[in-house]
């Protein structure tokens, strides 16, 4: 079967998710949708989703079935909870896990699902920011078998420009663990070189273009720090607690890998400090503020 004739369904339809359906949608290709809130559900609704009433019903009406969810816990609900996706026959049908998560965890779900409905199961975290979700220019680390891959690539064209097979099951998770730690310590270190600019005197939103092909030069300055500068938090490129959960997933599998990761440890610790200040649901680039006196301080 084509894209287009592929039934498919939709978990998680957040930041990232609820764009990537719609593209699904806009290619002509039928979804079908939960999402724990209702006005997001409401919204894919509209723009040509079938509604289901649990993430069991979208199994039974899909052969591939999207998570997009906000972290461990929240896949392992979606999948294992009460009218998840275990309680519907999984035989020849596939998850694949858009989301940032353990990749222990990642193992022991595809595992512990397989068991239980016959699914199988590719990870597959995203990155590209909700422009990428909206523009179909993702990037995805998949982790899990090629073959079975192979089978939801047509489907993985129309939401990234570039599919990468990583190696086998956590392996794509792993693999965002190393982007976010990337992304997590750019977005300091931009904050902390804006900041310093601003207090000299010089418009920070100029330094993208002077620092444009030089060594400096890097997306997340062309992205991050205009940004920054502006002030300009809504919508928010990603959430300070999804920067700061993937860090702390990082973290720890440095531990048991023996890796040393002091850069990145220090970047958790911004994060946590973002988190407490203004809310798990900042935009990740208020880490700029965290240089400015508090209100009322």
């Amino acid at each position: 079967m084509s894209a287009t004739d592929t039934p498919l369904g939709y978990v998680g339809l957040g930041l990232m998710g609820g764009p990537m359906t719609r593209r699904l949608l806009a290619a002509g290709c039928r979804v079908t949708a939960w999402n724990r809130s209702a006005p997001k559900l409401d919204d894919a609704v509209a723009a040509g989703a079938d509604r289901a009433d649990g993430p069991a019903a979208v199994m039974a009406a899909s052969a591939f079935v999207f998570l997009n969810l906000t972290d461990t816990a929240a896949v392992e609900a979606v999948c294992f909870g009460p009218g998840g996706l275990a309680e519907a026959d999984g035989r020849g049908k596939l998850v694949v896990d858009f989301s940032s998560i353990r990749p222990d965890a990642t193992v022991a779900f595809a595992a512990r699902l397989a068991a239980l409905n016959g699914a199988a199961w590719i990870d597959a975290p995203v990155s590209g920011g909700t422009a990428g979700a909206a523009e179909g220019t993702l990037a995805i680390m998949a982790g899990g078998d090629a073959a079975t891959l192979d089978r939801v690539r047509p489907v993985l064209a129309l939401l990234a420009a570039r599919v990468t097979h990583m190696g086998p099951l956590g392996a794509g998770q792993t693999t965002k663990l190393c982007n976010q730690m990337i992304v997590g310590t750019a977005m300091a270190v931009l904050a902390e070189a804006s900041r310093l600019a601003r207090n000299s005197g010089i418009d920070p939103a100029r330094l993208p273009e002077a620092l444009a092909g030089g060594f400096a030069d890097s997306k997340p300055l062309q992205l991050f720090v205009p940004r920054m500068a502006a002030g300009l938090h809504d919508p928010p490129i990603g959430h300070a607690y999804t920067i700061l959960k993937d860090l702390d997933a990082a973290l720890d599998a440095a531990r048991e890998t023996d890796t040393a990761a002091p850069v990145s440890g220090l970047a958790a610790q911004l994060f946590r400090m973002l988190v407490a200040r203004e809310g798990p649901e900042a935009d990740a680039l208020r880490i700029f503020g965290l240089g400015e006196p508090r209100p009322g301080g």
